[in-house]
């Protein structure tokens, strides 16, 4: 997929997204909040400047988001985002609003949009997991010049072959065939039953965090 095809994906058919950011003690706080739109600079979303989220955001500039769709576990989709945002300013509030109509069930009157603000989220990195295909599916992908963070397991030349690692997989995502074997990042849960039960230490976990 595309970035445009992520980024559609997480406006279109998620929209209503969890955003993390952190309080000035450090700790973890969520918002529900839509993503609104997008283009080839970004993903958009808004808020209003009285909100303790306003602050967080003018304070950090980083925010980190997950939006899922589907009926039930099994046929979730679900999409991570996670990198820097900055304030736009209020030109795009009529488009967000022609295209999100019902935020004027919210904001009926120009003076109670007078409390609003744009931000885009600019740059940054980001994981498609998709649980309905088996195996599971997985993609990274990264936009505005946003490097790739995520950790992941790989085999070294370390490997004796002993395919230990293949019997804990729960999605058989480890080519066996290969020595060292090979280990097939597109449907890896990252669950680390490889990395446990390699007798030899062959399975390295490299990246940032899962």
């Amino acid at each position: 997929m595309t970035i445009r095809e992520y980024f559609s994906f997480i406006v279109d058919e998620i929209h209503s997204t969890v955003i993390a950011t952190v309080d000035d003690n450090g700790l973890p706080v969520t918002c529900a909040i839509d993503i609104m739109d997008f283009d080839e600079n970004g993903l958009y979303f808004l808020t209003a400047k009285g909100k303790g989220f306003y602050d967080r955001l003018k304070k950090q500039g980083f925010i980190a988001l997950t939006g899922m769709r589907g009926k039930d576990t099994l046929s979730c989709v679900a999409v991570s985002v996670r990198g820097k945002v900055r304030e736009v300013g209020t030109t795009l509030l009529p488009t967000l609003f022609q295209k999100n109509p019902y935020m004027n069930e919210i904001y009926p009157s120009v003076e109670s949009m007078s409390a609003l603000t744009v931000f885009q989220l600019y740059e940054g990195s980001g994981e498609w997991f998709d649980l309905s295909k088996k195996p599971i599916e997985r993609a990274g992908f990264t936009f505005g010049g946003g490097k790739a963070n995520q950790e992941r397991y790989f085999v070294t030349d370390k490997c004796i072959g002993c395919k230990l690692c293949y019997s804990r997989c729960p999605q058989k995502c480890i080519d066996i065939e290969k020595k060292p074997v090979v280990i097939q990042q597109e449907h890896c849960l990252h669950c680390g039953n490889c990395y446990e039960i390699c007798p030899v230490h062959a399975i390295e976990k490299r990246g940032g965090s899962l």
